[in-house]
């Protein structure tokens, strides 16, 4: 059993599933791995149960408010949350890749499934999902019939929680995937690509970037050419820029298999390339931002917001009257609030009035829980510049 404060006992009555262990008055006595186990407030009431950490700062993950008694934590339980979460997104069915589990959004904390087709790549960011994680896997393959499935435990994430990175092939041969996403088919490696292989969370703000095109476009952190390829649809040329020389290369060849030939892969750094672009005084229609997560902590906070500055004023610049910038954030701990103020700030600088057209985030299969802020983690602001 653990005993937590008042002050968690009211924040986990209120729906927010964590529980850190600055705020445990007793730990549960107990050495098993991930073990579901009752909390109760000082009073010794009741609250519900949940997954206990023996080595992560966030010591609690709140799995129901039902006892033991009324609510078993076993096979049955795990197989009705993952039903209720792939129900959940029977009307995405018609989607080759979209993710099924996301976590304590889907009252599954620390466990993400995106599936690509045939395969089905598992994400454990928590002790009581990696515990499980070859129950889950069961489970999951005879829910969905996929018959590859592979663990993709090898982020950041793991060592809050004091896991190891690790890949491990869960089911069947989980190896290369293709998936279609509007008019363009992407490939992947789910082995080696970045998170599970692609980054689902954005396809729903890819269609609608293609949508709103035209012109010149560049894409700014491109990786696959997600927002690049659906820009091509309608746009005249698209440069594209990536770092990353493996995800570069498999811009320019998904961009080749699409039969894109007005798309153009920079294997450059953004920052580099908007500041030249700048002085070189060139305008285009369209502009991407769309970073990797700068503050995965509170601690990077102000450097974040420096980075987000320099790029949005710079892609201001350089974008034509009536224009569209696409600026996106995914790093967890700045505010939308704060992505906004900061957004204002830098058009400011510019010295350029803006429209903002749509405040978005991640797509329907990525849904928020309102009662934890954290997952409402993905800002991508679409904006008209004026002037």
């Amino acid at each position: 059993m653990a005993v937590v404060s008042a002050r968690a006992a009211q924040k986990l009555r209120r729906h927010n599933p964590w529980c850190y262990r600055a705020e445990l008055r007793r730990s549960p006595e107990t050495s098993e791995r991930g073990a579901a186990v009752t909390v109760v407030d000082p009073q010794g009431n009741l609250i519900g149960q949940a997954l206990y950490s023996q080595g992560s700062q966030l010591a609690l993950r709140l799995l129901t408010r039902k006892g033991p008694r009324e609510e078993a934590i076993d096979e049955g339980f795990f197989r009705r949350r993952l039903e209720a979460a792939i129900d959940r997104r029977r009307t995405l069915a018609s989607r080759e890749a979209l993710r099924l589990v996301h976590g304590e959004s889907d009252l599954l904390p620390g466990l993400f499934v995106d599936r690509y087709g045939h395969a089905l790549v598992m994400q454990c960011l928590s002790e009581g999902m990696d515990a499980r994680k070859e129950l889950l896997a069961r489970l999951l393959a005879e829910l969905t019939g996929a018959p590859d499935i592979l663990g993709r435990d090898d982020g950041a994430g793991r060592d809050f929680e004091g896991l190891p990175r690790e890949v491990r092939v869960l089911s069947g041969r989980p190896e290369k995937a293709h998936f279609r996403e509007g008019e363009n088919r992407f490939a992947v490696d789910l082995r080696e690509d970045f998170k599970t292989g692609s980054f689902l969370d954005q396809a729903d703000n890819h269609l609608r970037a293609g949508e709103l095109g035209r012109g010149e476009a560049l894409d700014a952190f491109s990786y696959h050419g997600g927002f690049a390829l659906s820009l091509a649809v309608k746009c005249e040329r698209v440069i594209a820029v990536e770092q990353e020389k493996r995800a570069a290369a498999r811009a320019k060849e998904n961009a080749a298999e699409n039969g894109r030939a007005n798309v153009e892969v920079m294997n450059a750094n953004a920052f580099d390339v908007l500041k030249g672009l700048d002085r070189e005084g060139r305008l285009f229609d369209v502009v991407v931002l769309d970073p990797p997560a700068f503050a995965k902590r509170k601690e990077g906070l102000d450097a974040a917001l420096r980075a987000y500055h320099e790029l949005n004023l710079r892609a201001l610049r350089i974008l034509r009257p009536e224009g569209l910038l696409v600026s996106c954030s995914c790093s967890g701990k700045l505010t939308r609030d704060a992505f906004e103020r900061m957004f204002r700030e830098a058009a400011d600088d510019a010295k350029r009035p803006v429209q903002i057209l749509e405040r978005r985030g991640a797509g329907i299969d990525h849904p928020v829980l309102s009662s934890l802020p954290e997952t409402d983690y993905l800002k991508a602001f679409f904006v008209r510049p004026l002037g």
